[in-house]
């Protein structure tokens, strides 16, 4: 991933709405969810989802796909993993490690002198 596009990408999930968005379609998974089932989850004005999910599909954090009179909202995972991979590129000082995993690549706690 080019710098440019993990910035706007950062850019966009910045906001809590946002955000928020994105990690319900996450958590949704690849079946995603209905606009109208995000709406109701966020409790946001239509309008307002609307322009945040515009900012989220410009960087392609998320698609949609009509089906029918229905409009499905997807997390691109190969994005998301992307923006992970280029977060992580220089963990641990290049060696080997599961950014994922608690604890690895963190600092030590203040009290573990």
């Amino acid at each position: 991933m080019q710098t440019d596009l993990a910035v706007r990408s950062l850019s966009a999930l910045s906001h809590p709405s946002r955000l928020a968005a994105y990690r319900a379609l996450v958590q949704a998974g690849p079946d995603g969810l209905a606009v109208g089932e995000l709406r109701d989850a966020l409790a946001l004005p239509a309008a307002t989802l609307t322009a945040h999910l515009n900012q989220l599909r410009a960087v392609g954090l998320v698609s949609d796909e009509r089906q029918g009179r229905v409009i499905r909202l997807r997390a691109d995972f190969g994005r998301m993993n992307a923006l992970v991979g280029f977060l992580t590129e220089n963990c641990c000082g290049g060696e080997t490690c599961a950014p994922a995993a608690p604890g690895a690549c963190a600092a030590p706690a203040l009290n573990d002198h």
